[in-house]
């Protein structure tokens, strides 16, 4: 049987990684999309595995010819998308496919794939909350920390068009809940 599709954003610091890693271990048979990119290869990354790895001008030529489900070219030349055939490999492996891409990623996703493909957005209680947590973690300098909150409130405006939102605002409470949603989304 076909796998389904399962599509998370979330603004940083909102704790969607966290979920993603818990639902990875609650035996749904889930597998993250294996995306393409045009970085080269950071320490034991291996090609197929991590990511693909491609060049600019492959990358190019792709979007050229449609491949990518959604693309974004973060950096000048420096490229991040999902291959729909590398999609279409996994939902006939029959494996339920994580998606964890940004909010106009996500809404390209599930406009491409409709009732295949659940979108579930992850919300920071506030935007106060969100900007303690990233100051808490102690990775960012402030300025990065203040592009952050800005890419976040514009994010936020993206939620309602998502199929489900879950505010962590108690992170077991949002596992819990994200874990339901996902479960009986697959049970469909």
């Amino acid at each position: 049987m076909a796998g389904k599709l399962i599509i998370f954003s979330a603004p940083s610091g909102s704790g969607k990684s966290t979920i993603i890693n818990f639902l990875l271990l609650q035996g749904l048979n889930l597998a993250f999309s294996i995306s393409a990119t045009s970085r080269p290869p950071r320490g034991t990354e291996r090609n197929g595995v991590e990511y693909f790895f491609l060049t600019p001008e492959e990358f190019r030529q792709r979007v050229a010819n449609e491949e990518f489900l959604e693309y974004e070219e973060v950096y000048r030349d420096r490229f991040y998308g999902t291959l729909k055939s590398q999609v279409e490999s996994q939902l006939d492996s029959g494996q339920n496919i994580i998606f964890d891409v940004d909010v106009v990623g996500g809404c390209n996703i599930k406009k491409f794939y409709g009732e295949r493909a659940l979108s579930v957005f992850i919300q920071p209680p506030s935007i106060d909350e969100l900007r303690r947590r990233l100051v808490a973690r102690e990775t960012d300098a402030p300025d990065v920390i203040e592009s952050r909150i800005a890419k976040a409130t514009y994010e936020l405006t993206f939620a309602s068009k998502f199929d489900k939102i879950v505010i962590n605002d108690n992170l077991e409470q949002a596992e819990a809940e994200t874990l339901k949603i996902i479960s009986e989304f697959l049970l469909k």
